[in-house]
């Protein structure tokens, strides 16, 4: 128990005030120059920012931009406060990189808990029952889940099916006939192994009976997955955040299935490409730089996420914060052919034209040959795959600029390719190098 004392109590209480005064629409400027003088007070304190002057917003907009790979490579700089003061010690996945450390004190953990609980509270109505399948060792997003929903009083359960010795797929079925949750919480990937593995079973109906909702986050989903799950499932499912371990959350989801920024408790701005940065403009594209104005065990200022990103899509859910698109990270790509290939792009060719349960992409070292493999659904006619590739093809050549000299199917592909961000990168789980011409 995080609250453990009247301070922390009335820390909440604040927080929760704050949040939703400000939130679901742009705070005033006055708002951002006090956040933005407290967090630069709090920077002051670090290594990386030793040198501040004295807190002014021109000094702030003059201040060079915080680069992600720094972030990584140097993390302690950043400190702004003992490990031995933290409640919580996380570290990132590592699917990027090294794991950087990532301490949070009491009042990083309230702000963010309650900025997320704020947003999601109508998706999260009372006499929800809420399942959350995601990992509780060493990274934080199961916590986070927990907490909204303590925050909320939601009743809620962790069951992630990969923690050896305490859950799996058989004790998660038990688990979802007994407590018959109506939100469930996942990674795409699992989400996806999940579906095949009841479909399999013929327990989809009993288990999706219940659930009416289905939030993904810990990695990439697009559009067509979605749909695809939500058709399975009978269940709406929703983009339910974007954010990074070293930010904490940054844009949660709506029932409209739009990001929206979480401008109580973010500053944020645009950089284009020659790293010029400027005020979030209300339509636009370019890489995301953030100011977290809540952080205290670890402070950054004007952090360039690597994110590019889109603005100005319209959103009729009540919320007036802007919309974000996450387009994706130019160092996630991979170059096939000359082609670069983004995870976002790729499966909306995929779940947006087959039927597919998942996929394999494999090159040659020199990226001349490209193969794609494709992983039958349980139910499967196998007539149509001709018809289904031809598409696929098509797709591949107006959104990719990619040809696939092979289009393969297949009734497995290995677990590793659907487990995605939550156990490893993109890159290593759907991407293969092979000697030329397979």
């Amino acid at each position: 128990m995080i609250i453990n004392s009247s301070d922390r109590l009335r820390l909440v209480e604040q927080a929760g005030n704050e949040i939703r005064d400000q939130q679901r629409r742009l705070p005033e400027k006055d708002f951002y120059l006090r956040k933005l003088s407290e967090i630069w007070q709090r920077a002051g304190h670090t290594e990386a920012y030793a040198d501040l002057p004295e807190y002014s917003f021109a000094r702030f907009e003059e201040l060079g931009t915080t680069g992600k790979y720094r972030l990584k490579k140097n993390p302690h700089e950043f400190l702004a406060a003992p490990l031995d003061a933290a409640a919580k010690y996380y570290e990132t996945t590592g699917t990027t990189g090294l794991p950087t450390p990532t301490p949070r004190l009491a009042e990083d953990i309230i702000w963010n808990t309650v900025s997320v609980a704020e947003a999601w509270r109508d998706l999260l109505p009372e006499n929800e029952r809420v399942l959350i399948m995601l990992p509780s060792d060493i990274v934080p997003v199961a916590d986070l889940i927990v907490g909204v929903c303590e925050y909320l009083g939601r009743p809620h359960t962790r069951a992630y099916p990969f923690a050896t010795g305490i859950s799996d797929w058989d004790r998660l079925i038990g688990l979802c006939q007994s407590f018959r949750p109506t939100t469930v919480f996942a990674a795409p990937g699992v989400a996806l192994q999940f579906s095949r593995l009841v479909k399999q079973r013929g327990l989809l109906a009993e288990l999706s009976a219940g659930v009416n909702r289905m939030m993904l986050l810990g990695e990439v989903s697009t559009a067509p997955f979605r749909t695809r799950l939500g058709r399975w499932w009978d269940a709406s499912v929703l983009d339910a955040s974007y954010g990074s371990t070293e930010t904490g959350t940054l844009a949660a989801g709506c029932a409209r299935d739009r990001l929206h920024l979480l401008t109580a408790t973010n500053y944020f701005e645009l950089a284009a490409e020659d790293g010029t940065v400027r005020p979030l403009p209300e339509s636009g594209a370019g890489r995301l730089v953030v100011t977290p104005l809540n952080l205290h065990a670890r402070c950054v200022l004007r952090l360039d996420t690597g994110d590019d990103v889109r603005m100005g899509a319209h959103c009729d859910c009540g919320d007036r914060a802007p919309v974000i698109e996450v387009v994706g990270r130019g160092s996630d790509a991979v170059a096939v052919r000359g082609a670069k290939l983004t995870v976002r792009a790729v499966e909306e060719v995929v779940y947006g034209e087959t039927e597919a349960t998942g996929y394999l992409m494999e090159t040659d070292a020199p990226g001349a040959f490209a193969r794609l493999i494709l992983e039958r659904d349980v139910h499967w006619d196998r007539t149509g795959e001709a018809t289904m590739a031809d598409r696929l093809q098509h797709s591949s050549r107006e959104v990719l600029g990619l040809e696939w000299d092979e289009v393969l199917f297949v009734n497995q592909l290995p677990a590793s390719t659907k487990s995605g961000a939550s156990q490893k990168s993109w890159k290593r789980s759907n991407f293969r190098v092979v000697g030329a011409g397979g």
